[in-house]
């Protein structure tokens, strides 16, 4: 558990904007946080009371966006525990090796800023449909998807990162807001991104087969 001087309070979100609403819950942390770098232990603390999905999302999100060298690798690595985690019905924990990692409050505010506008609109249209899948046995099996996506972001692949770290997001804002319809956008993103991953593969592959037999003149 992150010291108490490492706590973030989020405690005091106004109801008014919407106290459950991850979208205010990214601002109230940004907002409370005042030292120059923010651990994966802050974030776990502040959100170890909310759901799974939330952690998900906010250690996807980073992923999904430009940001400079390291970043992924830091936030990467919760998603592993945490897919795990939902997979087999856990409750969120992180190793201190991942939970003392940490990024920059200026890239952390800049995720923030980018992500808080459109994820308001998200959930301004977003309602409980088809609950059954997310909740249940359905979302072990949506652990699973979001476990095969974390392993991506972890190949060095072209457009590796992009569409597995949307699709985790999209699944995780299903589960948090039980609808369904946005469960089954993210899987079916899910498996895009891997059709597309597996294609760069293969053409990487090929590629550098092609390259070879032209080298050592076997074409």
């Amino acid at each position: 558990m992150a010291d108490e001087e490492h706590q973030i309070d989020i405690k005091h979100v106004d109801a008014a904007e919407g106290a459950d609403r991850l979208s205010a819950i990214l601002l109230a942390i940004a907002q409370a946080q005042d030292k120059d770098r923010i651990s994966v232990g802050d974030l776990l603390e502040a959100l170890r009371r909310r759901a799974l999905g939330a952690l998900m999302f906010i250690f996807a999100v980073p992923t999904a966006l430009p940001m400079p060298p390291g970043v992924s690798a830091i936030v990467g690595a919760p998603l592993l525990f945490l897919s795990v985690q939902l997979m087999f019905g856990m409750r969120p924990w992180l190793p201190k090796i991942i939970t003392d990692r940490s990024l920059s409050k200026v890239d952390f505010d800049k995720v923030v800023a980018t992500t808080a506008p459109w994820l308001a609109k998200a959930e301004s249209i977003m309602r409980p449909r088809l609950q059954f899948l997310a909740r249940g046995p359905a979302v072990h099996l949506v652990g699973f998807v979001a476990l095969a996506m974390s392993i991506v972001l972890f190949l060095p692949i072209p457009l590796g990162n992009m569409l597995p770290s949307v699709a985790i997001c999209i699944m995780a804002l299903g589960i948090l807001e039980r609808d369904g319809v946005w469960v089954l956008i993210g899987v079916a993103l899910a498996i895009v991104s891997v059709i597309i991953v597996w294609g760069v593969m293969w053409a990487l592959i090929f590629g550098a087969l092609y390259v070879l037999s032209n080298f050592f003149g076997m074409g």
